[in-house]
């Protein structure tokens, strides 16, 4: 190797004799293929489409009306009455869980050194993100504002008399 050469900087183990390569940049299995690019597209995509989802909610909820002193049951009641504010609130959710959960992918590739834990910590972040999701979206769509307990309809403030 010439003076004027740059070497690789992951092509060697520091100190280790040519041709090595260093055992934190050894990975088994194959290649990947577009699946790491499409994730990249993905959470350039997802974050544009968040900004605009969360400054949407946030001036909905806290700008317009009466502001914050407005939130309360019967305001998400009065929202989530309204298919388009579920809809809006569920890709909310949906992007925010799959790009956090992307991120953090990220992160524990890039950070877990052994197979094992990689697999593991990727079990246990996809459990927690489809746990999530799918809960989220039960309360979204399944959302009473009027439940009746024992016979009687609560919360009595706003709901109409039986």
């Amino acid at each position: 190797m010439s003076a004027t050469e740059i070497q690789s900087p992951r092509s060697k183990a520091p100190g280790v004799g040519s041709g090595r390569i260093a055992p934190q940049y050894r990975r088994s299995g194959t290649s990947k293929g577009n699946f790491e690019m499409l994730a990249w597209l993905f959470m350039r995509l997802s974050g544009v489409v968040l900004v605009v989802l969360i400054f949407g909610h946030l001036t909905v909820n806290l700008l317009v009306g009466e502001g914050i002193h407005a939130i309360d049951f019967g305001f998400v009641a009065g929202k989530w009455a309204d298919p388009f504010w579920q809809i809006w609130d569920l890709a909310m959710l949906w992007l925010a869980m799959l790009h956090g959960t992307n991120g953090v992918r990220t992160i524990i590739n890039d950070y877990a050194e052994k197979d094992a834990t990689r697999m593991w910590l990727k079990v246990v972040l996809y459990a927690a993100t489809t746990v999530i999701i799918i809960l989220g979206t039960l309360v979204i769509f399944t959302f009473d504002p009027c439940p009746v307990v024992n016979g009687v309809q609560l919360p009595g403030g706003f709901c109409p008399a039986p």
